[in-house]
């Protein structure tokens, strides 16, 4: 297989929500959620939207195992000691039910609205790199002494206890040194098939499948006996299950590619259940990928009854 593991894992599945106003809201949300299968929910990290973690506690607390976590939180706005001291809080709040998604940030009027300069790519994940090493000592042994090029830690005590058990890292992208970041820190690795334009307006640029074997392998090679440790994933950006699902020609002219390109594709996942059901099966064999975070969790049920845990 192109890019994927020795190890087979099960399939599981995550739903990520884009409004978390109401707490009533949520709760039924979570609810609802966990009563379908889905493993986790996730929020996410903008400005202008609501806070990344404050929501995940009232879904927590709704529910009896449903893990939460930001996907991602934008390292460009957080110190990664105070992300620590949070992702510690919130995990012990949740009963060790927390995902720490962690990405480079990439949009410049988010940036620029608040007055923080949004730096070049490369800088953007040097920095990230720095941080996953310190949060990491810090959710792991509660402490840290930590000197680089953009970050300087020397704290003996977070002042709240380490994350028991370990908090998972899951980190996202494209890029190579990204993906291979991910293959020397991660616990989950999530292929988004998403690259950056103008501003960071997020263009279907990685959708093609032979672009993703090329970073299965990257992960694969980067992270050596790591790899078994590693879960794939993939977010989903388009999915529709049933009759009434659009073709892959209509989608193809949505996205602006090739019907073969949409039709091979782990980001899009449209027919009816037996459909994505077969193409989730042959994307696990071919790159490894066994979690699936969409963002229907009703219109997606189906498929999580069909495949989780299998």
């Amino acid at each position: 297989m192109p890019g994927g593991v020795a190890v087979t894992r099960p399939f599981r599945f995550g739903v990520q929500r884009l409004e978390y106003g109401d707490p009533r809201e949520i709760a039924a949300f979570a609810r609802r959620a966990e009563e379908l299968g889905y493993d986790e929910l996730f929020s996410y990290d903008h400005i202008g939207a609501e806070d990344p973690f404050a929501p995940l506690l009232v879904a927590a607390g709704a529910t009896e195992a449903l893990r939460v976590g930001p996907l991602v939180l934008n390292n460009e706005l957080h110190h990664p000691v105070l992300i620590a001291r949070t992702a510690a809080t919130v995990d012990r709040m949740s009963g060790g039910r927390l995902v720490l998604g962690l990405g480079a940030g990439y949009t410049q009027s988010e940036h620029d609205a608040i007055d923080v300069p949004l730096r070049p790519p490369g800088e953007r994940v040097d920095r990230l790199a720095e941080s996953v090493v310190v949060i990491r000592s810090l959710l792991d042994e509660g402490a840290v002494t930590f000197s680089g090029a953009h970050h300087h830690v020397a704290l003996d005590d977070l002042g709240t206890p380490p994350t028991q058990p370990h908090v998972p890292l899951l980190i996202g992208g494209h890029g190579r040194r990204m993906v291979e970041l991910a293959a020397r820190h991660a616990d989950i690795f999530q292929f988004t098939g998403l690259t950056h334009g103008d501003g960071g307006a997020l263009q279907p640029g990685g959708f093609d499948i032979a672009a993703v074997d090329e970073r299965a392998r990257w992960l694969t090679t980067t992270a050596g006996g790591r790899d078994t440790d590693i879960e794939r994933s993939a977010l989903v950006q388009f999915a529709a299950v049933g009759d009434d699902a659009p073709d892959t020609s209509e989608l193809a002219a949505r996205f602006g590619l090739d019907a073969a390109t949409i039709e091979a594709s782990p980001f899009v996942l449209t027919g009816r259940a037996p459909r994505i059901v077969g193409k989730l099966e042959r994307l696990r064999e071919r790159i490894g990928v066994s979690h699936v975070v969409i963002r229907d969790p009703e219109g997606f049920a189906p498929i999580v009854d069909a495949l989780r845990g299998r």
